[in-house]
């Protein structure tokens, strides 16, 4: 496991058990219970909807006399049934923090989906130690998940956002003050994401001995912890060859001698830094999509499928567990396959309609003569 990996498995960890002394007690047995079966992401993730959960209850008639959070033992599990899930979602939608009553919280399907499956995690698991006899959360329909469409950038909107990178052409007077430092990781980075397809954990979390420039490969820790060598193409070789010249001259922070890409502090990129950097640049190459690092990558795998037509490639480059998942990329081609479709159907058998319609045009415009009128 990467450095980076170790250090964030660190951080959530703590963080997490901070948080779950805040939590009803029994949250302690549920979190031991599934480490070895989730990530510390999906745990932490799990803590942080379980206590938006339960300070819910703490305002209904559920908890009533109940004081603290902690408090909170099987009985009140016991009393929730499928409408006081149905109102938590709803409840949801938009409400304001204890933590930031100046605040407004909005949760779409996505988040309440998330939400409810947290809550449907403590109750199975809780269910299955014989604890409760009550799994309401098992009865609530999953939220519908609207399809999000794919964003990703086309050939000549990739060449002009490697230009961008490159010659920081449109770049503000203050961006350009720092674009002579940057250009060259830069374009290392977005270089990495093009011709890859790797997340922004991945990317961000690359060690300088992770790269093996004889083999064109790149160690990188996936979602769940699992390492693995991808292969990368000769123009990524180049622009990481380019970076390396540079970073083999930088002098790192103390702590964030491994890292591979370093921040102007001279400290190993977080997710965020890089999401500004992918951010800044395409506005300026795709200013009518919103493209992020995901969209990099989305962008990557349509491309990969137009040229091999094998899904099941696409799935195991990107490091998708399940091939459904990979088959959004085929919107692409649907998209190509719509276009050809709206040309290749003729509704007359010559031009000659097109003709007639225009003169069908200039008469309907013109005045009406005097015999024609009624």
């Amino acid at each position: 496991m990467s450095e980076y990996s170790v250090e964030k498995t660190k951080k959530y960890t703590m963080k997490l058990r901070e948080l779950v002394l805040t939590l009803p007690r029994f949250c302690t047995d549920f979190f031991r219970g599934i480490e070895f079966t989730t990530g510390i992401m999906t745990r932490y993730g799990y803590a942080v909807d379980l206590k938006t959960f339960f300070t819910y209850l703490m305002g209904t008639d559920i908890c009533d006399g109940i004081e603290s959070m902690r408090d909170i033992g099987y009985d009140v599990l016991e009393r929730v049934d499928t409408l006081t899930i149905e109102c938590f979602l709803e409840y949801v939608s938009l409400y304001q923090p204890d933590d930031d009553p100046d605040d407004l919280v909005i949760n779409g399907e996505r988040a309440k989906a998330r939400k409810l499956s947290a809550i449907r995690s403590l109750f199975k698991y809780l269910y299955k130690k014989e604890r409760i006899k009550n799994n309401a959360p098992a009865l609530v329909d999953t939220p519908k998940l609207h399809e999000k469409p794919i964003i990703r950038l086309e050939p000549d909107e990739m060449e002009r956002l490697l230009e961008t990178v490159e010659k920081g052409d449109g770049l503000t007077d203050k961006q350009k003050q720092f674009h002579q430092a940057n250009a060259v990781r830069d374009t290392a980075i977005i270089t990495l994401f093009l011709g890859t397809g790797m997340r922004i954990s991945e990317l961000v979390g690359i060690d300088v001995d992770d790269i093996n420039f004889m083999s064109n490969e790149v160690r990188i820790t996936r979602k769940g912890g699992n390492e693995e060598l991808i292969v990368f193409g000769q123009e990524v070789r180049r622009a990481l060859l380019r970076y390396m010249v540079y970073r083999e001259g930088a002098v790192p922070f103390e702590g964030h001698e491994k890292a591979f890409f370093l921040s102007l502090q001279k400290k190993r990129m977080s997710v965020r830094s890089v999401e500004m950097l992918v951010k800044k640049y395409a506005k300026i190459a795709a200013p009518l999509k919103n493209i992020s690092p995901h969209k990099l990558r989305s962008t990557y795998g349509t491309m990969l499928y137009r040229e091999t037509g094998d899904i099941y490639l696409v799935a195991d480059v990107l490091g998708h567990k399940d091939v459904n998942t990979t088959r959004k990329h085929y919107a692409a081609m649907s998209e190509d396959r719509r276009r050809l479709a709206a040309e290749v159907v003729k509704l007359r058998e010559s031009d000659d309609g097109d003709v007639s319609f225009d003169r069908l045009a200039e008469e309907s415009s013109s005045p009406a003569s005097p015999e024609k009128k009624e």
